[in-house]
């Protein structure tokens, strides 16, 4: 089986990815997506504040979802559900698997990886404790409440303050569970401002920062969690222990982007954001194979998802139509003095839009700073920022043409500077 383009993944980066591509004129495209439904993790987020930059109106996450399936849907662009990849060799020749067909290839000419993001299991956080029942990721969670109409649990604590840890509180306590408290071990939220004031303000469930949980009582089931202040190592203080009663303890520690395929393939990966390094056409190492969505960095609104995977998929497009220019010499881009990476790593100024946006995150809380942006050793910009913090992405703008303006342009470094 051949295609010309082949999407790993049917959730919000894939669909978009794959409408950009049949939009750019490739007719030949197919979706592999693992679950039975295209949409992905939109599926299980039922609240709304998706799509106020893409379709400027706020819609729940399935009706975002929707939006690009109907697309998808009118362009006649393939997909198959219930399949799941084995293999992506370097010469882009796909093994998949599925019930009906059984294991077979297909051949592309491009690849966009679009698999996503996966939470960080209990087992990467080394609780202590037995294994009761009662210990969900905060996902599982959302799917049980809102897809499999299934409460895990009626007297909740959270460890963990990413935005889905955030939205679950005010889940579970919609549907009448009590949520007595979220722990944070970092001495700031991973979350969006805006779900701290919907989703614990709004409901007077106190968020404690700097506090882990140190034991989990309960052997069948979880009759109760310790929790513990930590100091600058975050490493628990001793005589700081509360012991909260409880039958269910959700975490919400932090997501990972599903890199394994990327990584066999022998596509490079970012250490600090476990994705792909991409230029700014979000081709990777592997010429041919593209990356966008929480695959290549984790993000915070779906909307720059979409918005990223449209760029990858035009560049998908160019790439197979041959009218996408060699890389030629590329500029390094580089995080520095609290910016903890750049998406894209790189950018090539003969390849590259007038406008290039730069996405990355900070790795603290920085209040009255400023974003600088150098080129080479030289200050080209300096923006005064009120709050920069880990949970809400940031970014800046390069313009293609101060970039061929500046001779000798060799690195362009992006950091934060106090007055």
């Amino acid at each position: 089986m051949k295609t010309e383009i082949a999407i790993i993944g049917g959730g919000p980066a894939g669909l978009a990815a794959a409408v950009a591509a049949r939009e750019a004129g490739v007719e030949d495209i197919l979706i592999i997506e693992r679950d039975n439904e295209l949409g992905g993790i939109l599926n299980q987020c039922i609240h709304n504040g998706f799509g106020l930059h893409t379709f400027k109106e706020e819609l729940t996450g399935p009706e975002y979802a929707g939006r690009y399936i109907e697309k998808v849907k009118e362009h006649k662009i393939p997909y198959m559900l219930h399949t799941i990849v084995v293999d992506i060799a370097e010469n882009k020749v796909i093994t998949v698997m599925n019930k009906e067909q059984g294991m077979f290839q297909i051949e592309a000419k491009a690849v966009i990886l679009a698999m996503g993001c996966r939470e960080r299991s209990r087992g990467a956080l080394n609780i202590p404790g037995y294994r009761p029942a009662g210990v969900y990721s905060a996902g599982t969670a959302q799917r049980y409440v809102n897809m499999e109409g299934r409460m895990p649990g009626k007297k909740v604590v959270i460890l963990g303050s990413g935005d889905i840890g955030l939205i679950m509180a005010r889940r579970m306590t919609l549907e009448g569970a009590e949520v007595q408290v979220v722990a944070e071990l970092m001495p700031y939220s991973g979350g969006l401002k805006r779900n701290i004031v919907q989703c614990l303000d709004d409901y007077d469930i106190p968020l404690k920062l700097s506090h882990t949980v140190v034991d989990i009582k309960g052997k069948k089931r979880v009759e109760g969690v310790t929790l513990a202040q930590v100091d600058e190592n975050r490493r628990p203080i001793p005589g700081t222990e509360e012991f909260y009663e409880c039958d269910t303890l959700l975490l919400s520690c932090g997501l990972i982007p599903e890199n394994e395929l990327s990584s066999q393939m022998g596509v490079d990966l970012n250490p600090v954001t476990s994705g792909p390094v991409v230029n700014e056409s979000l081709e990777t190492s592997v010429e041919g194979v593209f990356a966008c969505g929480n695959v290549l960095h984790v993000h915070d609104l779906v909307d720059y998802v979409s918005g990223e995977a449209k760029t990858a998929g035009e560049n998908a497009a160019a790439y197979v139509q041959g009218t996408l220019q060699k890389a030629g010499a590329e500029i390094p881009l580089k995080g520095e003095n609290g910016v903890r990476y750049t998406v894209p790593c790189m950018v090539d100024t003969e390849r590259m839009a007038d406008k290039q946006v730069v996405r990355f995150r900070v790795g603290n809380v920085y209040r009255d700073s400023y974003l600088c942006v150098y080129y080479n050793d030289k200050c080209m910009s300096r923006a005064k920022k009120k709050v920069m913090a880990p949970g809400e992405m940031e970014q800046v703008i390069l313009l293609k043409s101060k970039l061929e303006e500046f001779e000798g342009l060799k690195s362009i470094t992006i950091r934060i500077e106090q007055e």
